[in-house]
């Protein structure tokens, strides 16, 4: 009995109470727009339901683990993890003109979904080993190790995940001590490439012009969020009916379930990569910013849990799940409201899906590990 009532104590213990308050509150706002956006409760919105538990349960499971058993365990994770990705390259399975599933007999899975997670783990652990006597070889070295499941990533190709792996990753080389100054030039050629996209639109978004390092559908992504009007019935379909819905949501929105665009099924995707636009026009701007308010104060808590953590390894992965959620709305929103491309990225507990929801879920879970965690003094 008595081992029981001090496992029960360490359970609850697991658990950060202010980050575990604001999931909660994301969890039920995020059941209540997916019940919006599926008409009622249908199998897709039990099949959520069944995600957030799952995701619970894994958030548990990543809270009641020490931050030093993870890094231990994070090379580990990060060769498993870039094995499957190689794979995936050789033996993977095509669906929908991509290559990203892996059939191990028993299971199918998405090895590039366990990256997001792994990379800034391994990253942690390789600048906690080093730290005080980092050298610019090391900080070579950490770019290799996120180049390496980035590119093959990429390959498959799935640019939206891939971008969310070199963003946890390289939050972790910048947190990790990497200068802002090597930065200016990299930002500086960025705004002089984006500009000279923006000039010439005209001449490389013809059909005949090859891009060489894209495919030809991430090109019309990028020309299509350029102008949308070039092709109104196909690619630009999405971006359009999704701006209209936030637009047409106005300051205070059409009331919940009376929104015209989703219900009258404008919008594509409404239960996954666009369910912001479901929201927007449903709750107006008020809502909106509601929502974007909660995220932000979930990504402060996790950046508070990074300043207050008590060793290395555990500021460096804290800042880097803080800041994936970070890029997670800010791509979903950039892309729903028509400022960035398309590429596939969910809105965090909004979205329909069980893989996103799983990592968003053991990225918590690490959090209230790191947070709740205290080294033993000798």
């Amino acid at each position: 009995m008595k081992r029981i009532v001090q496992w029960a104590i360490k359970a609850l213990t697991a658990f950060d109470w202010p980050l575990l308050a604001l999931l909660i509150l994301m969890a039920v706002l995020g059941m209540t727009v997916m019940h919006s956006a599926v008409g009622g409760t249908d199998w897709r919105f039990a099949d959520q339901l069944r995600n957030f538990l799952i995701a619970f349960a894994c958030l548990w499971l990543a809270a009641m683990t020490p931050p030093p058993v993870l890094m231990r365990l994070a090379p580990y994770f990060y060769v498993i993890g870039v094995v499957l990705l190689l794979g995936v390259e050789f033996f993977g399975e095509t669906s929908k003109g991509a290559t990203r599933w892996l059939n191990l007999g028993v299971v199918r899975i998405q090895p590039s979904e366990m990256l997001k997670i792994s990379v800034p783990l391994m990253l942690a652990w390789y600048f906690h080993r080093n730290q005080g006597r980092l050298r610019v070889l090391d900080f070579f070295v950490a770019g290799v190790l996120l180049v390496i499941p980035f590119s093959l990533i990429v390959l498959q190709p799935d640019l939206g995940t891939a971008l969310l792996v070199f963003a946890s990753g390289f939050c972790v080389i910048y947190f990790g001590g990497l200068s802002f100054k090597l930065l200016m030039p990299i930002a500086f050629l960025m705004v002089v490439g984006v500009g000279t996209l923006v000039y010439y639109e005209g001449q490389i978004c013809q059909p005949g012009v090859d891009w060489v390092i894209l495919h030809d559908y991430q090109k019309y992504r990028v020309c299509t969020l350029l102008d949308p009007s070039s092709d109104p019935l196909g690619k630009g379909f999405h971006t359009i009916q999704s701006m209209i819905a936030v637009g047409s949501g106005g300051v205070y929105g059409k009331g919940y379930m009376l929104g015209t665009q989703s219900h009258l099924d404008f919008i594509p995707e409404r239960t996954t990569d666009f369910i912001f636009a479901v929201y927007a026009e449903e709750f107006g701007l008020y809502g909106g910013i509601m929502l974007l308010v909660l995220y932000a104060l979930l990504i402060l808590r996790g950046l508070a849990i990074a300043a207050r953590a008590h060793t290395q390894f555990g500021r460096l992965l804290a800042g880097s799940m803080s800041m994936m959620f970070f890029v997670y709305v800010f791509v979903n929103v950039g892309m729903v409201t028509g400022i960035l491309p398309v590429v596939g990225v969910p809105l965090p507990f909004m979205s329909y899906g069980g893989t996103a929801l799983l990592t968003l879920g053991i990225a918590c879970g690490i959090l209230m590990s790191i947070s709740r965690y205290r080294p033993v003094r000798q």
